[in-house]
C-alpha cells in the first residue's frame, strides 16, 4: 500500500533527504525522458536537473507535488504532480501533470494505485473530473491511462513545447471511496 504525501519546500528548497529519492525515481525512467526530451541525457539524470524540474513544478501556484511512499518502509515509490486548475481559464478541471513510478517497480500495479489515490484526493475536494495530456511519442502511457477509464477528448500540442499529444478526461462521480486495484 502507498500513501501520498504533499511535498512542501523548506525555506524555498526541497526538504533534506527528498532530492536523493526523487533523483533515483527520475533516473530509473530513461525511456520516459527519451520520449519527453525533458532531460538532455536521459541515461544520466542529475540531482541538479531533478531539483530544477521539481522546483519549477512547485513554483506554479496551482501545482501540488505528491510523493508516493510505501507505507511499510517509507521508501519513495513514485510521484504525481497535479494542477488544481489548468492555465486555460475555460478549462474547469484539475489536471495530472505527471505520474512517475520508480523504474524498478514498473508493472507492479503502483501506477494504478497512485492514479487511484490522486483521483480520490481530487474527489474528496469536490472535483467531478480530471484531465491529463499524453505525448503522442508515448503510446505506452496512452494505453495505461485508457485502461484506467480515461478517454481521449482532443488532440493538440502541449502548451510548453508544442509537442503533439492526446488530452484525456475521466469523470470522478461522487460517492464512497472505491477500492484501489479492485
Amino acid at each position: 500500500m502507498l500513501v501520498l504525501e504533499p511535498l512542501v519546500p523548506v525555506d524555498g528548497s526541497l526538504p533534506p533527504g527528498v532530492l536523493a529519492g526523487l533523483t533515483e525515481v527520475y533516473a530509473s525512467n530513461p525511456g520516459f525522458h527519451r520520449a519527453t526530451g525533458d532531460f538532455p541525457d536521459p541515461g544520466s539524470v542529475t540531482p541538479e536537473q531533478v531539483a530544477s524540474s521539481v522546483n519549477a513544478e512547485l513554483a506554479h501556484p496551482a501545482a501540488e507535488v505528491l510523493l508516493a511512499r510505501d507505507d511499510a518502509d517509507g521508501s519513495l515509490a513514485g510521484l504525481a504532480v497535479t494542477l488544481a486548475e489548468h492555465p486555460d481559464p475555460l478549462d474547469p478541471f484539475p489536471w495530472i501533470g505527471l505520474l512517475m513510478v520508480h523504474g524498478g517497480r514498473h508493472r507492479s500495479g503502483l501506477g494504478r494505485e497512485i492514479a487511484g489515490l490522486v483521483e480520490e484526493r481530487l474527489r474528496a475536494r469536490g472535483r467531478d473530473g480530471v484531465r491529463l495530456a499524453v505525448l503522442d511519442s508515448n503510446p505506452g502511457a496512452l494505453a495505461f491511462w485508457r485502461t484506467l477509464g480515461y478517454r481521449v477528448i482532443e488532440h493538440r500540442e502541449d502548451r510548453q513545447m508544442g509537442r503533439p499529444c492526446s488530452v484525456l478526461h475521466k469523470d470522478l462521480p461522487p460517492g464512497p471511496p472505491r477500492t484501489i486495484g479492485g
